[in-house]
């Protein structure tokens, strides 16, 4: 089995303890995936009311990754349901789309998938009364009553524990407009026909959620991808990816109104890319394209 290794570890404060974000940081660069260890008491986090003091330990996965600026690392779970830990699912479905960034401020974002009707208004709304949770921070809070709430807080975990699993190798990248500055479409097609694993690093994949997209940061997000197609005579490879969430960049990554989106992509090797992209406060879809330089793994 690969192993995952510890390359930063923060502590209560979100002091680093062990490791440093510049090697967590080169790791995504590379396209390590990530996950998170958490440690909390179940009276303090899950139920107020409780008797139980016990700690629990928490491992997420964080299947799609941001490296912001070159200097900046954040991760999204992109698969997650809210769970009444350990008794089942959360009282409405939905999806719970946390983030962590490198120094452990984190946020969630969730689209309702239930129909409900929304009551709320857009923008800024009130923090929730978190009096009884004196380790939950709340910074702020959008769109409450509508479908797709959001709010960036600090947890204050007994322990952060950045995980990574680094073992992807970068076969093949290319400019916007397709042409190879490292690697070839043969090794990738070498790879993917040996029935090897395929992740992406699409660089501004999120630029046309910022304010002035001109201005935008510089970013690159990480997403492993399910099927791939490869056209022998135009030698063009193309994959659906996993969902992945798309936030306005920023350091550090947080959610605000309309600053983000979730669905999928589809990536090709000539720079061109598809959207099939979900309006979280309608959960309506729509397609865009566009063009990026795109890094490509295998495993």
């Amino acid at each position: 089995m690969s192993e995952w290794n510890c390359i930063l570890e923060l502590d209560s404060h979100r002091s680093v303890t062990r490791g440093n974000e510049c090697a967590l940081r080169d790791a995504i660069r590379r396209g390590a995936d990530l996950r998170i260890y958490t440690e909390f008491r179940f009276n303090e986090h899950i139920d107020v009311d409780s008797a139980h003091t016990e700690i629990v330990r928490e491992v997420s996965d964080f299947r799609a990754t941001y490296l912001i600026d070159d200097q900046w690392v954040a991760g999204i779970m992109t698969l997650r349901m809210p769970i009444t830990v350990p008794d089942g699912f959360g009282p409405r479905p939905s999806m719970s789309f946390f983030m962590y960034n490198q120094n452990g401020q984190q946020a969630i974002a969730r689209p309702y998938l239930d129909g409900v009707p929304p009551t709320g208004k857009f923008g800024p709304s009130p923090l929730d009364d978190h009096s009884r949770m004196p380790k939950y921070h709340q910074q702020d809070s959008w769109d409450a009553g509508t479908n797709a709430p959001s709010s960036n807080f600090i947890y204050d975990f007994e322990v952060y524990r950045y995980l990574v699993r680094d073992e992807w190798r970068e076969v093949l990248a290319h400019s916007a407009d397709g042409m190879v500055t490292s690697g070839s479409i043969e090794a990738l097609e070498s790879a993917f026909c040996k029935g090897c694993e395929i992740k992406v690093g699409i660089q501004g994949l999120c630029t046309d959620l910022a304010d002035d997209p001109k201005k935008a940061l510089r970013h690159e997000a990480f997403i492993q991808t399910g099927p791939g197609y490869y056209c022998t005579h135009r030698k063009l490879f193309s994959a659906g990816t996993q969902p992945l969430v798309r936030v306005k960049p920023a350091i550090p990554l947080k959610y605000m109104n309309q600053g983000w989106d979730f669905g999928w992509v589809m990536p090709r090797t000539d720079g061109f890319v598809a959207y099939w992209l979900c309006d979280p406060y309608t959960l309506r879809f729509k397609k865009r394209e566009s063009r990026h330089a795109i890094r490509w793994f295998v495993r």
